[in-house]
């Protein structure tokens, strides 16, 4: 009977999946350049990688905004077979986190930017306004603020993938498999 029930449960759709898929890229390339690019100083300028960070910083939060106007407009539901009510909390506060923390890094590093006086030009294209005014000392402040909400993201991403990966090796649902391109 579970199995039955599981197997009618719908997969996320076409847009949904890529929006999510293009999430993780976005932020492999992310810390990808954030662990390559110079560290930052007072004397610093946001040169190509860092530039590149703040591009893509951006661009997580437009995706970010996108999947979650989607998942409202189009919300797929949990699947509750054998899963106790306590993970379904802990499933729902780690998306909401996951979500908050994708719009909040960003705006972070956005901030410390402006603190620093830099100009955010996404990539190459359009020139960002500042969010305050220059401040040296609140540009430190802002940027250690924002390393270590990036690292609070990076861990909360590798709870939803052993997450993902306890559903599909341990419980055997289709909690990872609706996700994935191809499964419907």
């Amino acid at each position: 009977m579970v199995e039955a029930r599981t197997a009618r449960e719908p997969a996320y759709g076409g847009i949904a999946k890529t929006l999510h898929w293009l999430i993780l890229v976005l932020l492999i390339a992310q810390y990808t350049v954030a662990w390559t690019m110079p560290d930052i100083g007072r004397d610093t300028q946001p040169e190509t990688l860092i530039n590149l960070h703040m591009s893509f910083g951006i661009t997580v939060i437009i995706v970010a905004f996108l999947r979650v106007v989607w998942r409202l407009a189009y919300p797929v539901p949990l699947i509750r077979d054998n899963v106790p009510l306590w993970q379904h909390r802990i499933a729902r506060l780690s998306h909401a986190l996951l979500y908050l923390l994708l719009f909040v890094l960003p705006l972070l590093g956005w901030l410390a930017a402006s603190f620093r006086g830099w100009t955010i030009t996404v990539f190459g294209l359009i020139t960002l306004p500042h969010l305050a005014g220059a401040s040296p000392a609140l540009a430190g402040r802002t940027g250690d603020i924002h390393t270590l909400v990036s690292y609070l993201l990076l861990g909360l991403v590798g709870l939803h993938v052993l997450a993902a990966l306890y559903h599909h090796f341990w419980l055997r649902d289709r909690v990872l498999s609706r996700m994935l391109p191809g499964n419907r």
